[in-house]
C-alpha cells in the first residue's frame, strides 16, 4: 500500500480547549502524540511542562525540532503537596507567564500545558488564573491542559475532556517509572 503525501496545514481554522485528566497513565503521552501529529502536518507546537525539571525522554527526542518547542517549569525532583514552597509557586507562575506569552505570540498553533491541573491541585497556581488564560486564547490556537485532578471549572470550560482511568498498573507490584516509558 502506497502512502499518500501529507497535506501541510498553515494554521488551524479554529482551536479548541482540550483536557486530559484522570488517575490513569497516558495524559502527557497523549498530548505529546498530538504534538507530534500536528508537527507532521506543519503546525507549530509549544509545550510547557509544569512541575517537571527531570530529564524526560521527550526533551531529547524534541531537542532542535523545527516545529515543537518544549520548556519545563519545575525542580529536578518530584514534590508532594505538603512540600510546596514559595519557590515552587514562583516556578509555576513563571511557567504560566511563559505559556501565555507563547499562546499570544502568534508563533504557535497548539499550546500544551502539561501537568497544569496538578499545579492547580498543589496550590501552585490558582484555577482563576488558568481560566483567564483560557479566555485569552486566540481563536486559531488549540489549547491542551493535562494532569490529574482537573478542577471542575476547567472541565466545564473545555470543549473536549478525556479521563484516563486506571484499570491495572504495574506500580502496584513495585515497578518504578522506567526510562523511555514513563519518563
Amino acid at each position: 500500500m502506497e502512502s499518500q503525501p501529507i497535506q501541510h496545514i498553515r494554521s488551524l481554522a479554529y482551536g479548541y480547549v482540550q483536557v486530559y485528566t484522570g488517575d490513569g497513565k497516558g495524559k502527557t503521552t497523549a498530548a505529546l502524540g498530538l504534538a507530534l501529529r500536528a508537527a507532521g502536518h506543519g503546525l507549530r507546537v509549544y509545550i510547557g511542562q509544569f512541575m517537571k525539571g527531570q530529564p524526560y525522554g521527550e526533551l531529547n527526542a524534541l531537542a532542535g525540532h523545527p516545529r515543537i518547542r518544549i520548556e519545563q517549569y519545575g525542580e529536578p525532583q518530584c514534590i508532594h503537596r505538603d512540600e510546596v514552597t514559595r519557590h515552587h509557586i514562583a516556578l509555576a507562575e513563571q511557567g504560566l507567564r511563559c505559556a501565555r506569552a507563547a499562546m499570544l505570540s502568534g508563533e504557535y498553533d497548539i499550546v500544551v500545558l502539561d501537568e497544569i491541573n496538578v499545579a492547580i491541585w498543589f496550590g501552585l497556581l490558582d484555577s482563576d488564573d488558568v481560566l483567564s488564560l483560557i479566555e485569552q486564547k486566540p481563536a486559531r490556537v488549540e489549547l491542551v491542559l493535562t494532569g490529574r485532578k482537573a478542577p471542575r471549572e476547567i472541565i466545564e470550560r473545555a470543549d473536549l475532556v478525556t479521563e484516563m482511568r486506571e484499570v491495572r498498573h504495574y506500580y502496584a507490584r513495585g515497578v518504578m517509572a522506567r526510562d523511555g516509558i514513563e519518563r
